[in-house]
């Protein structure tokens, strides 16, 4: 089995609460049970910058990773075009990228 690694382009409104929820599967189609896993996952302006910005994982045993960030997080994000990726890790340390895309960052009026 091996687990089909999202490309996912994702809206991050600025000031808001943001939450997306992807379902992972392997080569067979099947939902990846994730039980045991830790993910990290962080975006930067460009894959090369120095400042990055920490978004939250949740990972479920039916296939579903949760990205989530607060809304005073997102109120401090600049908006642009940003790139991000999620890492995941089994329980004997092997890393992988289970998503990548782009997050585009849209500006608030509201405050």
């Amino acid at each position: 089995m091996s687990i089909q690694k999202k490309k996912i382009n994702l809206v991050l409104d600025q000031g808001t609460t943001f939450i997306s929820n992807t379902t992972i599967t392997d080569s067979n189609n099947a939902v990846v049970n994730f039980y045991g896993y830790t993910a990290n996952s962080m975006f930067r302006k460009y894959y090369t910058s120095n400042t990055s910005y920490t978004l939250d994982v949740a990972m479920s045993n039916t296939g579903v990773v949760t990205l989530s960030m607060n809304a005073t997080s997102t109120a401090n994000v600049t908006s642009g075009r940003y790139v991000y990726d999620v890492e995941a890790t089994d329980a004997s340390n092997t890393v992988i990228r289970i998503m990548e895309g782009v997050i585009t960052v849209t500006p608030q009026v509201t405050r």
